[in-house]
């Protein structure tokens, strides 16, 4: 996973014939689309779908200039239509459902949930991505043994002397991981919002 801006996409897409910057642009926003989808109800597939939808409808309206970066960020406009066309799959499986007769009798499509709702899941699955991404990217700059010291305090809840002891080296080496990995961390952070 390379580390590209979104701003370096976009301008990479301006040129239409340039595959790589389409796969940059898919390899950042497919999955959070997924897990979006998945989180209204759509099975895997469905959602892997909307994915495709989402992203192919952005391509035709950026190549009609109807994207403008001015009026918002990247992610919202794909946010939007990413719900628009998860939310009709959820009415057309709904309708299928209905026709076919779901013998669970699961009537959880009926119920949509609130844009408020909508618009935190899809805050939750993009915070995700970037968080993923930019640790991605931290795993590439550090050293394997900082890594690793990060991991067991952070994700592991290990304690610093606890992880000192498991991977053998001082506690203060510990602490001295955690602070240049969040460190790393909030700047690449800093650098995605900034140029989402």
């Amino acid at each position: 996973m390379e580390w590209v801006t979104t701003s370096t996409i976009l301008a990479e897409l301006a040129d239409f014939s340039n595959q790589a910057a389409w796969l940059h642009f898919v390899d950042r926003f497919r999955l959070p689309i997924v897990r979006f989808a998945q989180r209204l109800g759509l099975s895997e597939l469905d959602a892997e779908e909307v994915a495709q939808e989402t992203l192919a409808a952005f391509a035709s309206a950026f190549r009609q200039n109807q994207y403008d970066r001015s009026r918002g960020r990247l992610s919202d406009w794909l946010f939007g239509i990413a719900q628009n066309l998860a939310l009709a799959a959820r009415r057309s499986n709904a309708r299928r459902d209905r026709v076919f007769s779901r013998p669970d009798g699961d009537a959880d499509w009926e119920s949509i949930p609130d844009d408020q709702s909508l618009s935190q899941f899809w805050e939750e699955e993009w915070e995700d991505a970037m968080i993923c991404r930019c640790l991605h990217r931290v795993r590439q700059e550090v050293e394997p043994m900082t890594m690793r010291a990060f991991e067991a305090v952070m994700e592991q809840d290990r304690t610093p002397a606890e992880a000192a002891r498991e991977i053998g080296i001082p506690v203060k080496a510990v602490y001295n991981a955690k602070y240049t990995v969040l460190k790393r961390l909030r700047q690449l952070r800093a650098d995605f919002e900034a140029l989402e």
